[in-house]
């Protein structure tokens, strides 16, 4: 279907967010004139311009302008007890306190510390920190070619690993991806094949398998859906890459202790040879981190052909705190804290569902029906023209063909911050903060965009 044109509704929506938050945009207009764009990155820069925030607590922000906004983005989905846990800001300020926590450049107790809990509850030999999750990829792929010593990266399309020059084809799909790209020799050493499909994995093995270092795919992908895999799609990529001797590289950047305390590789009973992890396991703090078998990650060491010092502010004596503080949280009170955030997953879903359909309009999660991780924390709500579609790949969700992206990415995403809700790629993360309260209230916007949608669209 050809998509819609939502641009007079858009430019209404501009112009009573602008007369809303005169602070966050005149903040705009002076960050424009030093940053390019007003910030450093890209996906928070959201149009006209993004609330400019004061103070954020739990599941709640305070911007410029005085408004509370109810926050479904929680720092690129990393706060998972939502922003600034007392757990964490405490023992942050106790250190503090004893002349501790800035940079130092040596090895302290919290690093080894975080280094334990996440060998033990990954199942990993050996860890190296830094400071991103692209950091992370990059030196996994890194050592996966000196390990094989092949040229060759596989990668699923609408995968995305961080601004990782290895990993960057297939970002981003349009309408007629698998026969223009996938049946194409691999170019720049990076072949592609589909999410969750099998059959293209195993012909991309047979076609280039003796070529391909490593295999590097998320087990719930994340810009490219926000879905989880199927057990027997990641059951055969370990068969193949075991098969044809290349590593089998589990970016879990975003989901890394998100869905258990550890890694999700774990829920399938499959191990990959390395993960990458970020995001939940910082606190809050700048921490990502290659792991895995030690026979691997022996190459970046100091005799190794791997330059991977993971950077200046790598394991900074701050990030340890937080990162081996908050992590000994999750460990401690896993059997309580997972069901509750899989049960307010489900109860979000279904009321959003509902209070759409109430009023007529059609609206779906990316891979609602995968059984895998059936109390999924992480929400792209889509707009499809089509309701037979399953909409559990990223060449469906991803297509405008198939769903209005513009309307779930940019003016469903505007209706509901003027109606104090921020929201990311359809909506984004639940994290525990998000309570009775929290939903009622985004019920509660969900309604008037919903009624809002029935008359202007």
């Amino acid at each position: 279907m050809k998509p819609k044109n939502h641009t007079k509704l858009l430019q209404r929506l501009y112009e009573e967010y602008q007369a809303k938050s005169p602070q966050s945009a005149a903040l705009h207009q002076q960050a424009s004139k030093y940053m390019i764009d007003g910030g450093s990155h890209t996906l928070r820069l959201t149009e006209p311009f993004p609330p400019k925030i004061v103070q954020a607590q739990g599941a709640w922000l305070k911007d410029a302008d005085g408004h509370r906004i109810l926050d479904f983005w929680q720092g690129h989905y990393t706060n998972l007890l939502g922003h600034n846990p007392e757990v964490v800001t405490q023992k942050l300020a106790e250190v503090f306190s004893q002349r501790w926590g800035l940079q130092s450049g040596f090895t302290d107790e919290y690093q080894i510390a975080a280094s334990e809990i996440i060998c033990r509850q990954t199942g990993s030999e050996r860890i190296r920190f830094t400071t991103s999750g692209g950091n992370a990829t990059t030196a996994a792929i890194n050592m996966a070619k000196a390990y094989t010593g092949r040229p060759y990266v596989m990668k699923v399309a609408g995968g995305w690993h961080g601004a990782n020059p290895m990993a960057m084809k297939a970002v981003a799909l349009e309408k007629g991806f698998q026969e223009l790209e996938s049946l194409k020799p691999p170019t720049d050493n990076t072949i592609i094949t589909g999410f969750n499909n099998s059959e293209l994995m195993e012909a991309q093995f047979e076609r280039y398998g003796e070529q391909i270092a490593c295999f590097i795919l998320e087990p719930v992908i994340g810009a490219g859906g926000m879905m989880p895999s199927r057990k027997d799609f990641l059951q055969k990529a370990r068969q193949l890459t075991e098969k044809f001797g290349s590593v089998l590289i589990f970016d879990e950047v975003i989901s890394c202790f998100r869905f258990r305390a550890g890694d999700v590789g774990a829920l399938y009973n499959i191990k990959p040879d390395l993960i990458t992890l970020g995001k939940v396991i910082g606190g809050g703090m700048p921490v990502a981190a290659v792991a895995g078998k030690e026979k691997i990650m022996r190459l970046c060491g100091k005799n190794g052909p791997v330059k991977f010092s993971g950077g200046t502010y790598a394991a900074h004596p701050a990030s340890m705190v937080a990162s081996c503080t908050f992590l000994n949280h999750l460990v401690e009170h896993q059997d309580q804290l997972y069901p509750r955030l899989e049960e307010g997953s489900r109860t979000l879903r279904k009321l959003v569902k509902k209070t759409f359909q109430h009023v007529g309009i059609d609206v779906r999660f990316a891979g609602d029906q995968r059984e895998e991780l059936p109390g999924n924390s992480l929400h792209m709500l889509l707009f499809p023209y089509q309701k037979e579609l399953p909409l559990d790949t990223p060449e469906e969700v991803l297509n405008p063909e198939v769903c209005d992206i513009v309307l779930s990415e940019q003016v469903f995403h505007l209706a509901m911050l003027l109606e104090n809700v921020k929201t990311v790629h359809g909506l984004g993360a639940t994290v525990l903060a998000h309570g009775e309260n929290e939903l009622l209230f985004l019920e509660s916007a969900c309604q008037k965009v919903a009624e809002r949608f029935k008359k202007e669209l």
